[in-house]
């Protein structure tokens, strides 16, 4: 890294007060593709207005896979923008002064990205929130980026959707069926979980992380503990880690056998839909049966976790895994072979890997173009750097690459699987919270869609003074935009469910 100052107390990873001059390189570093951007995000300081905001940012050293937080104080309530140099930067940024008011100067796009103007609160975050009709005003006539081009026309689909889903509103700008330009407008299921945090004991913390969004509960509970744990100097026992691996575990095999089943019904094969379902209940089921809840809700906790597995469990476990793991490759058998199918998910949304490596795509999205980053590898935490486990990584970047990372990740949990019901040590389940008056800690965490992360910084109450949760999808949803380019409309759902980003993880 280039800080010349001393860190302050953020662990695991460093944090440096940075200068403007070494936050301009930061974002040179991000533009040269030596260094990835992590996370980007602010804090007002509302328990101390005195201290002014700040602007955090996460920083990951591809070379090294180091990761470190730069800090930049804003106390005019301006900030130098990255995005002017290095665009995935921009929603986050623009989110920035929806959430807190503070400016990115010299951003090329300064439109709002989660306030659409219905908030009963502006800049809900910021020490002296703006008054509402002003900032309603401007977000309320939303100016899609203009698509000049003869024989062009617009296709609006949503926020409302057809199935049961999450809401969220897509602009196709088409030539025919030809898709020139998606632009995507989110934010539609803000549920104001930052500003929830604020204040809240840890325990409250640990049930707002849990839901963020449902299908990673597991993930998101996982590195909040983390975060609270290093800011606590809290030490989880081991068999409390190897329990919460088998729910992560557990959590993404059954949102993979999900998604695998929903891709292949966007191209009309419902067989496999059919029975991938029968296998995600079946694992759902299994998942109640061991931990009280079919999506392993509440379980894990700061300090350990709340539940436990007998010999009886474990059994079932592996009675499981054995019956799934050969259905499953009957099914993948069936769709390799299915030619219809095929031509439908080859050379079908294609994202490069320059798209990938640019934005730190992580997840399924990344590594089926050719990024190798996996944060249970790259940031490695306990108990995977205990484990035997292997990092699929594809190269063509398209429908079907990242339907068969899904496939081989599946093989590769159900073996860390056995591995963890082999290695499970005996022990006690939860540590009582170490007693603090104030502390920071990161949490990093793998779940099914990629890294997951959670900053967390305690004030002088031990309570919650800021809590910022990043999922994947910020920097995999305008990678969407990108794959459906040159496809034609028709094929936007197979595209779309291929990435199946975080509505809620991404709205907050």
């Amino acid at each position: 890294m280039f800080f010349s100052t001393q860190p302050v107390s953020t662990k695991p990873w460093p944090r440096y007060i940075v200068d403007a001059a070494t936050w301009n390189k930061c974002a040179d570093a991000f533009a040269a593709g030596t260094h990835s951007l992590f996370g980007l995000w602010a804090d007002s300081h509302l328990d101390n207005p005195a201290a002014g905001a700040e602007i955090h940012m996460a920083i990951y050293e591809n070379a090294t896979h180091k990761l470190a937080v730069a800090t930049l104080p804003a106390p005019d309530g301006v900030f130098p923008s990255v995005a002017r140099k290095h665009a995935p930067a921009a929603r986050l940024e623009r989110t920035i002064m929806d959430m807190h008011g503070l400016r990115a100067e010299g951003a090329v796009d300064t439109r709002a990205w989660l306030d659409h103007g219905k908030w009963r609160q502006a800049q809900p975050l910021a020490v002296q929130p703006a008054p509402r009709g002003d900032v309603a005003t401007a977000v309320a006539d939303y100016a899609f980026l203009p698509v000049d081009g003869e024989g062009l026309h617009e296709v609006p689909v949503g926020p409302i959707h057809a199935g049961i889903i999450e809401p969220g509103h897509f602009r196709f700008s088409a030539n025919g069926e030809a898709v020139v330009r998606l632009e995507e407008k989110l934010g539609y299921v803000h549920k104001g979980i930052e500003k929830l945090f604020i204040g809240a004991d840890i325990a409250r913390g640990a049930k707002l992380a849990g839901r963020i969004s449902g299908d990673s509960t597991v993930a998101y509970a996982f590195a909040y503990a983390r975060a609270v744990e290093q800011a606590t100097g809290t030490v989880a026992p081991p068999r409390a880690l190897y329990l919460r691996a088998l729910m992560a575990e557990l959590e993404r095999i059954a949102n993979h056998f999900g998604d695998v089943g929903a891709i292949c019904n966007d191209a009309a094969f419902a067989f496999m839909l059919a029975h991938t379902g029968i296998l995600r209940e079946e694992t759902l089921q299994l998942c109640h049966a061991l931990f009280g809840h079919r999506l392993m809700m509440d379980v894990i906790v700061p300090g350990g976790v709340t539940a436990d597995i007998d010999a009886a469990g474990a059994d079932k476990v592996r009675a499981w895994m054995a019956a799934a793991e050969k259905r499953f490759d009957k099914l993948m058998r069936i769709y390799d072979d299915a030619a219809s199918l095929k031509d439908r998910t080859n050379n079908t949304g294609h994202v490069s890997r320059k798209l990938v490596d640019r934005f730190g795509a992580g997840g399924y999205v990344g590594r089926a173009s050719g990024r190798a980053f996996d944060a249970r590898k790259n940031l490695p935490y306990a108990p995977y750097d205990t484990l035997n486990f292997d990092m699929p990584v594809l190269h063509t970047g398209d429908v079907n690459a990242r339907l068969w990372i899904r496939r081989i990740e599946i093989a590769q949990s159900f073996a860390m699987i056995a591995q963890l019901l082999d290695a499970m040590p005996a022990g006690a389940l939860c540590a009582p919270v170490a007693a603090t008056t104030a502390g920071e800690g990161i949490g990093v965490v793998e779940a099914f869609r990629g890294d997951v992360l959670v900053w967390l910084r305690l004030g002088a109450d031990g309570n919650i003074a800021r809590c910022h949760p990043r999922d994947a999808s910020w920097f995999q949803w305008p990678l969407l935009e990108a794959s459906i380019e040159n496809n034609i409309i028709a094929d936007f759902p197979l595209c779309n469910k291929s990435f199946n980003c975080s509505y809620a993880g991404h709205d907050l």
